[in-house]
């Protein structure tokens, strides 16, 4: 009995983690994604208000 109360502990301390992770990205994600998607339109060359220019594609030759 006192293996399966043992084994009974383990598991609900496994879900409390896993449940505190979860809940931990759940919170965050937000700033998460709007980080990825502000680094991602700087490489771009994308402004963040919405509005966008063209990325400079020349070649550095003067053509």
């Amino acid at each position: 009995m006192k293996a399966a109360t043992g084994e009974l502990n383990l598991t609900v301390i496994t879900l409390i983690a896993i449940a505190a992770v979860l809940g931990f990205f759940w919170w965050m994600w937000p700033n998460i994604q709007n980080s990825i998607e502000g680094q991602w339109n700087d490489i771009n060359g994308q402004v963040r208000n919405g509005s966008t220019t063209k990325p400079n594609t020349s070649s550095g030759t003067g053509e």
